[in-house]
């Protein structure tokens, strides 16, 4: 452990003494999760493989359709652990399924069981892509990037069995029936489900796969299919039962292009961030307890490198002061200081740019070495990066200031990998 203060932890509370683990699925045609140790000091070693039972895509993006490119699934959130650690759950994109596992008490991974989602796959690969658990109706909400069934539920029981329920719900509205989501989560209380969005329909590809983000409207005009830009309706939100099924849904407006994750805080249970593909940016919102939601301003990272940034996934420290943003397009991680209900730039870039192979461009045109998922240990001293161009999974020490200090690089398998979770 450096004697440095890290942004998030107290200075009369200690850092983890004992580490922890952290877990990834390699999203490889025949799936896996890759079992790291975490020491004190934030390196981390793969200790285990385990297979998941199903297929990834491998490479391949469903999306754009591109043979390989970093974050197949366009999406975040593939691999969760229920609150008291006991299971963890992860997507296998390439055939709509969700595997489960047992966690013992050295970390070490048991496959339990292995179920479809329910969602045929058409084409070369399924989409389900990221998971949200309801403890206390056992409730496992699978996400998939194509509707119109985007949403279907799982019954999770004792022995970490999966059964997979006849409810299936949508993020479409209907004007909109071929919608993209990215992202599902839960609020605090159980009693909200949110789906973040990224396109209003699918879009058509370059001759170099990248997506076609403007296609020509109605009326004959350009029109960006990027959600929620122009039309403010890009934020689901589905209020849960208390068996966990999903009643009415409402569409908000994000207040920004394309609002790709939502991640609470975790000692202001009915506030939240969003993070913004096309948006550039987060902002910070409220859901009450009649599910009336408010979503502030949007703070913008420096757009100079090209546009959009494609910032994609958040980690907010314990203590709710700190947000870690990763720009696809940038191949870097940027930081936000939260003050109450303000939001600030802390330093952006946060790390320097990690360089991929060379072969993969963002929409903004940029080489980019396709940041993905990340993930913050529970004492807010350590940030970890998935690098899925570089093969790299980065681990940084977490400064005072925001900035990041590298401290760990590991090799993970190129482009595919998807999805971080840990203790």
């Amino acid at each position: 452990m450096t004697e440095k203060l890290r942004a998030g932890q107290d200075a009369a509370v200690p850092a983890m003494q004992d580490g922890g683990h952290l877990y990834m699925q390699t999203n490889e045609t025949r799936n896996a999760i890759i079992h790291f140790r975490r020491s004190a000091d934030g390196t981390i070693v793969e200790v285990e493989r385990e297979p998941t039972g199903g297929p990834g895509s491998g490479t391949f993006k469903p999306i754009s359709r591109q043979d390989s490119a970093p974050n197949a699934f366009e999406g975040a959130g593939s691999i969760t652990l229920t609150p008291d650690r006991r299971f963890l759950f992860t997507t296998n994109g390439g055939d709509n399924s969700v595997s489960s596992f047992s966690v013992g008490a050295d970390g070490a991974l048991s496959l339990l069981d292995c179920k479809p989602t329910g969602n045929a796959v058409s084409g070369r690969s399924g989409t389900a892509k990221s998971l949200a658990y309801a403890p206390s109706s056992n409730t496992l909400y699978v996400l998939h990037s194509f509707g119109p069934d985007h949403i279907r539920l799982m019954s999770v029981d004792g022995a970490g069995k999966l059964t997979v329920r006849p409810e299936r719900y949508s993020a479409n509205t209907h004007d909109k029936p071929d919608r993209v989501a990215t992202m599902v989560t839960v609020s605090p209380d159980e009693r909200f489900l949110f789906i973040g969005t990224t396109f209003d329909q699918p879009p058509t590809a370059n001759p170099d796969g990248s997506p076609i983000l403007w296609v020509r409207g109605a009326d004959g005009n350009p029109k960006s299919i990027a959600s929620n830009e122009p039309d403010p309706d890009g934020l689901v939100v589905y209020p849960i039962g208390p068996d966990g099924t999903l009643g009415v849904p409402s569409f908000h407006d994000a207040h920004g292009g394309s609002p790709f994750y939502i991640a609470f805080l975790h000692n202001r249970p009915d506030t939240f961030v969003v993070g913004y593909a096309v948006g550039d940016g987060i902002a910070m919102g409220t859901i009450d307890a009649d599910g009336r939601v408010s979503i502030g301003p949007l703070t913008q990272i420096d757009t100079s490198k090209g546009l959009p940034s494609e910032l994609c996934w958040l980690s907010v420290s314990p203590d709710d002061r700190w947000v870690f943003a990763t720009p696809f397009g940038y191949s870097s991680v940027s930081s936000f200081r939260l003050d109450g209900t303000t939001i600030a730039v802390a330093q952006d870039p946060a790390c320097p740019r990690v360089p991929g192979d060379g072969a993969f461009r963002a929409l903004n045109g940029t080489v980019s070495s396709g940041p993905s998922d990340n993930w913050l240990s529970p004492d807010g001293a350590y940030l970890y990066q998935i690098y899925g161009n570089a093969s790299k999974l980065v681990g940084y020490a977490v400064q005072a200031d925001g900035s990041l200090d590298e401290i760990a690089s590991v090799s993970i398998p190129y482009n595919s990998p998807q999805g971080l979770a840990g203790i």
